[in-house]
Protein backbone atom coordinates (compact mmCIF):
# COMPACT_ATOMS: atom_id res chain seq x y z
CA UNK A 1 0.00 0.00 0.00
CA UNK A 2 0.99 3.70 -0.72
CA UNK A 3 0.85 5.81 2.08
CA UNK A 4 1.12 9.62 1.79
CA UNK A 5 0.57 12.74 3.71
CA UNK A 6 -2.90 14.77 2.17
CA UNK A 7 -2.06 18.12 0.39
CA UNK A 8 -4.73 20.45 1.01
CA UNK A 9 -4.74 22.79 -1.33
CA UNK A 10 -7.81 25.40 0.01
CA UNK A 11 -10.21 25.79 2.95
CA UNK A 12 -13.70 27.00 2.83
CA UNK A 13 -16.29 28.20 5.13
CA UNK A 14 -17.56 28.36 7.89
CA UNK A 15 -20.51 29.55 6.11
CA UNK A 16 -23.16 31.44 7.31
CA UNK A 17 -26.18 29.18 8.45
CA UNK A 18 -24.18 26.19 8.22
CA UNK A 19 -23.23 24.15 11.71
CA UNK A 20 -22.13 21.03 10.00
CA UNK A 21 -21.01 19.89 6.52
CA UNK A 22 -22.42 15.79 6.14
CA UNK A 23 -22.76 14.74 2.27
CA UNK A 24 -20.87 16.35 -0.44
CA UNK A 25 -21.13 15.97 -4.40
CA UNK A 26 -20.73 17.91 -7.18
CA UNK A 27 -22.71 18.44 -10.25
CA UNK A 28 -19.64 19.79 -12.85
CA UNK A 29 -20.26 23.12 -11.89
CA UNK A 30 -21.53 23.50 -7.97
CA UNK A 31 -20.35 21.69 -4.99
CA UNK A 32 -23.66 20.40 -2.90
CA UNK A 33 -23.22 20.60 0.89
CA UNK A 34 -26.00 18.53 2.90
CA UNK A 35 -26.51 20.65 6.09
CA UNK A 36 -28.94 18.92 8.00
CA UNK A 37 -31.84 20.52 6.91
CA UNK A 38 -30.63 21.71 3.23
CA UNK A 39 -28.96 21.14 0.01
CA UNK A 40 -26.73 23.99 -0.75
CA UNK A 41 -24.54 24.98 -3.59
CA UNK A 42 -21.07 26.37 -3.23
CA UNK A 43 -19.16 28.12 -5.78
CA UNK A 44 -15.65 26.15 -6.19
CA UNK A 45 -13.60 29.49 -7.31
CA UNK A 46 -15.52 32.04 -5.55
CA UNK A 47 -15.95 29.79 -2.29
CA UNK A 48 -19.53 31.28 -2.11
CA UNK A 49 -22.75 30.02 -1.10
CA UNK A 50 -25.49 29.98 -3.53
CA UNK A 51 -29.27 28.58 -3.76
CA UNK A 52 -30.55 25.98 -1.13
CA UNK A 53 -32.99 23.78 -1.38
CA UNK A 54 -34.98 22.08 1.59
CA UNK A 55 -34.20 18.29 2.06
CA UNK A 56 -33.66 15.89 5.29
CA UNK A 57 -29.33 15.56 4.43
CA UNK A 58 -27.93 13.69 7.25
CA UNK A 59 -25.54 11.87 5.55
CA UNK A 60 -23.95 11.55 1.98
CA UNK A 61 -25.24 12.88 -0.71
CA UNK A 62 -24.16 11.71 -4.68
CA UNK A 63 -25.13 12.98 -8.29
CA UNK A 64 -25.58 10.59 -11.17
CA UNK A 65 -25.98 13.64 -14.06
CA UNK A 66 -29.70 14.86 -13.17
CA UNK A 67 -30.75 14.27 -10.06
CA UNK A 68 -29.11 14.04 -6.24
CA UNK A 69 -29.25 11.07 -4.50
CA UNK A 70 -29.30 12.22 -0.66
CA UNK A 71 -29.02 9.57 2.88
CA UNK A 72 -31.72 10.94 4.75
CA UNK A 73 -32.46 8.91 7.83
CA UNK A 74 -33.03 4.84 7.01
CA UNK A 75 -34.07 6.18 3.60
CA UNK A 76 -32.22 7.55 0.57
CA UNK A 77 -34.07 9.86 -1.54
CA UNK A 78 -33.95 10.87 -5.47
CA UNK A 79 -33.84 14.86 -5.38
CA UNK A 80 -34.94 17.35 -8.20
CA UNK A 81 -31.75 19.85 -7.55
CA UNK A 82 -34.12 22.50 -9.08
CA UNK A 83 -37.26 22.25 -6.85
CA UNK A 84 -35.69 19.70 -4.20
CA UNK A 85 -38.92 17.76 -4.47
CA UNK A 86 -38.14 13.52 -3.32
CA UNK A 87 -38.91 11.87 -6.76
CA UNK A 88 -38.33 8.20 -5.18
CA UNK A 89 -37.27 6.61 -2.00
CA UNK A 90 -35.53 3.56 -1.33
CA UNK A 91 -34.64 1.87 2.16
CA UNK A 92 -31.03 2.42 2.98
CA UNK A 93 -29.23 -0.85 3.53
CA UNK A 94 -27.85 0.34 6.90
CA UNK A 95 -30.46 2.27 8.18
CA UNK A 96 -29.01 5.10 10.56
CA UNK A 97 -25.27 3.64 10.15
CA UNK A 98 -25.39 5.20 6.12
CA UNK A 99 -22.64 7.52 5.85
CA UNK A 100 -21.61 7.95 2.67
CA UNK A 101 -22.70 8.12 -0.67
CA UNK A 102 -21.53 7.93 -4.27
CA UNK A 103 -22.92 6.84 -8.10
CA UNK A 104 -21.18 5.10 -10.84
CA UNK A 105 -21.51 2.44 -12.79
CA UNK A 106 -25.64 2.77 -13.08
CA UNK A 107 -25.73 1.91 -9.03
CA UNK A 108 -24.97 3.60 -5.29
CA UNK A 109 -22.34 2.68 -3.12
CA UNK A 110 -23.20 3.59 0.03
CA UNK A 111 -20.63 3.59 3.04
CA UNK A 112 -21.41 2.29 6.20
CA UNK A 113 -19.43 4.47 9.33
CA UNK A 114 -19.66 1.92 12.29
CA UNK A 115 -20.03 -1.33 10.40
CA UNK A 116 -16.84 -0.06 8.44
CA UNK A 117 -18.45 -1.59 5.28
CA UNK A 118 -18.91 0.08 1.74
CA UNK A 119 -22.36 -1.78 -0.19
CA UNK A 120 -23.46 -0.89 -3.84
CA UNK A 121 -27.27 -0.63 -4.08
CA UNK A 122 -29.30 -1.09 -7.28
CA UNK A 123 -30.78 2.76 -6.97
CA UNK A 124 -34.26 1.94 -7.86
CA UNK A 125 -35.01 -0.72 -5.33
CA UNK A 126 -32.39 -0.78 -2.46
CA UNK A 127 -31.14 -4.14 -3.39
CA UNK A 128 -27.70 -5.36 -2.30
CA UNK A 129 -25.41 -5.90 -5.26
CA UNK A 130 -21.97 -6.33 -3.55
CA UNK A 131 -20.20 -5.36 0.18
CA UNK A 132 -16.71 -4.56 0.81
CA UNK A 133 -15.39 -4.41 4.08
CA UNK A 134 -12.60 -2.13 5.68
CA UNK A 135 -10.87 -1.77 8.81
CA UNK A 136 -11.80 1.60 9.30
CA UNK A 137 -14.86 3.33 9.85
CA UNK A 138 -16.10 4.91 6.80
CA UNK A 139 -17.23 8.17 5.50
CA UNK A 140 -17.45 9.71 2.10
CA UNK A 141 -17.59 7.62 -0.74
CA UNK A 142 -16.60 8.79 -4.36
CA UNK A 143 -15.62 7.07 -7.60
CA UNK A 144 -13.29 8.67 -10.15
CA UNK A 145 -11.76 7.70 -13.47
CA UNK A 146 -12.24 4.15 -12.46
CA UNK A 147 -11.28 4.12 -9.00
CA UNK A 148 -13.01 3.66 -5.90
CA UNK A 149 -12.28 6.22 -2.77
CA UNK A 150 -13.71 6.41 0.89
CA UNK A 151 -12.65 8.57 3.87
CA UNK A 152 -12.20 7.32 7.14
CA UNK A 153 -12.67 8.97 10.47
CA UNK A 154 -11.95 7.33 13.88
CA UNK A 155 -9.86 7.91 17.29
CA UNK A 156 -9.53 11.64 16.28
CA UNK A 157 -7.56 10.62 13.20
CA UNK A 158 -8.50 10.87 8.95
CA UNK A 159 -7.51 9.68 6.11
CA UNK A 160 -8.83 9.48 2.33
CA UNK A 161 -8.37 5.23 0.70
CA UNK A 162 -8.22 4.11 -2.94
CA UNK A 163 -9.60 0.32 -2.69
CA UNK A 164 -9.81 -2.54 -4.87
CA UNK A 165 -13.49 -1.96 -6.05
CA UNK A 166 -13.75 -5.50 -5.90
CA UNK A 167 -11.84 -6.99 -2.79
CA UNK A 168 -11.85 -4.03 -0.64
CA UNK A 169 -8.31 -4.11 -0.19
CA UNK A 170 -6.46 -0.79 0.24
CA UNK A 171 -4.34 0.50 -2.56
CA UNK A 172 -3.24 3.99 -1.24
CA UNK A 173 -3.84 6.12 1.80
CA UNK A 174 -3.68 10.08 2.44
CA UNK A 175 -3.36 11.05 5.33
CA UNK A 176 -5.24 14.34 6.79
CA UNK A 177 -3.60 16.63 9.42
CA UNK A 178 -4.20 15.52 12.92
CA UNK A 179 -7.13 17.92 13.52
CA UNK A 180 -8.80 17.59 10.20
CA UNK A 181 -11.47 15.24 10.20
CA UNK A 182 -13.48 13.97 7.12
CA UNK A 183 -17.19 13.57 6.44
CA UNK A 184 -18.46 13.22 2.93
CA UNK A 185 -16.21 13.15 0.07
CA UNK A 186 -16.18 13.84 -3.66
CA UNK A 187 -14.10 14.13 -6.17
CA UNK A 188 -14.41 16.87 -9.22
CA UNK A 189 -13.63 14.84 -11.64
CA UNK A 190 -10.07 15.97 -12.29
CA UNK A 191 -7.04 16.32 -9.62
CA UNK A 192 -8.78 17.64 -6.36
CA UNK A 193 -11.22 15.60 -3.44
CA UNK A 194 -13.89 17.77 -1.74
CA UNK A 195 -13.58 16.42 1.95
CA UNK A 196 -16.80 18.00 4.13
CA UNK A 197 -15.67 18.58 7.71
CA UNK A 198 -18.09 17.63 10.06
CA UNK A 199 -19.28 19.79 12.97
CA UNK A 200 -16.40 22.76 12.20
CA UNK A 201 -18.99 23.74 9.35
CA UNK A 202 -15.83 23.47 6.97
CA UNK A 203 -14.94 22.19 3.56
CA UNK A 204 -11.33 21.26 2.17
CA UNK A 205 -10.09 20.82 -1.14
CA UNK A 206 -6.92 17.85 -1.15
CA UNK A 207 -4.75 16.81 -4.14
CA UNK A 208 -5.85 13.44 -6.12
CA UNK A 209 -2.66 11.75 -6.48
CA UNK A 210 -1.75 10.22 -9.79
CA UNK A 211 -1.72 6.55 -9.82
CA UNK A 212 2.38 6.53 -11.13
CA UNK A 213 3.11 8.30 -7.75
Amino acid sequence: MQRHSAEVIREYGPFPGIDCVHGVSFDGRSIWLATGETLTTLDPDSGHTGRSVDAAATAGTAFDGQHLFQIAGKRIQRIDPETGDVLATIPSPNGEDDSGLAWAEGTLWVGQHHGRKIIQVDPSTGEVLRTLESNRMVTGVTWVDGELWHGTWENGESDVRRIDPHTGEVQQSLDLPGDTGVSGLESDGADRFCCGGGPTGRLRTIRRPQRDM
